[in-house]
């Protein structure tokens, strides 16, 4: 059982965390362009549960590389930053895992796509996330809670507040005070 620990942050733009990730020898790792599917059960257990079953696409920006990974997250654990049980299983093709999600009972919630550039710092990754409505975020994640706060405090982002609320539900509350019941959310053209 892994655990995920991460900070989340949101910024005006990448400009002064992409100067202190060079500035402290950071590498870059890639650029993602990703397409999140959620699933649920009818009656929302999942979330209702605060936890999270998610289908991803990754598309390498470089190469058009494509890999899926299906991820449970469990329900979020006490602390400073945000940790919670995380199980992920590569998969070879997204239209069968998602059409086994489905017969398994669990329907698609919400599809959402996010732009994802990713540096290694230290011991932890550092996610230059942009999503369509909401903006940029910065995301660290490592070890433990000690090595996400001292990367935070490196980039200079200390004074940031930590997000711990999830895109979904970030998403997923902007659509209900639009009145939308859309089930994507996509970059425009």
């Amino acid at each position: 059982m892994a655990i995920e620990t991460e900070a989340k942050m949101r910024v005006p733009d990448f400009d002064a965390v992409r100067a202190a990730l060079r500035g402290r020898g950071a590498t870059r790792v890639g650029l993602t362009h990703e397409t999140n599917t959620f699933f649920d059960t009818e009656d929302r257990a999942l979330l209702a549960g605060d936890e999270g079953l998610r289908l991803r696409t990754n598309r390498d920006a470089d190469g058009g590389r494509e890999t899926h990974v299906i991820t449970y997250k469990g329900p979020m654990q006490a602390g400073q930053v945000k940790s919670r049980e995380e199980v992920e299983l590569d998969v070879a093709d997204a239209a069968d895992a998602a059409a086994l999600l489905q017969k398994l009972r669990f329907a698609k919630v919400l599809t959402f796509e996010k732009r994802r550039e990713t540096w290694k710092l230290d011991d932890c990754k550092v996610e230059l996330d942009e999503l369509p409505h909401l903006g940029s975020f910065v995301e660290v994640e490592g070890p433990g809670e000690a090595a996400v706060l001292k990367v935070r405090e490196a980039l200079g982002l200390a004074d940031q507040p930590i997000i711990k609320t999830s895109y979904i539900a970030m998403l997923t509350a902007f659509l209900r005070d639009r009145g939308d019941a859309a089930g994507e959310v996509k970059f425009t053209p």
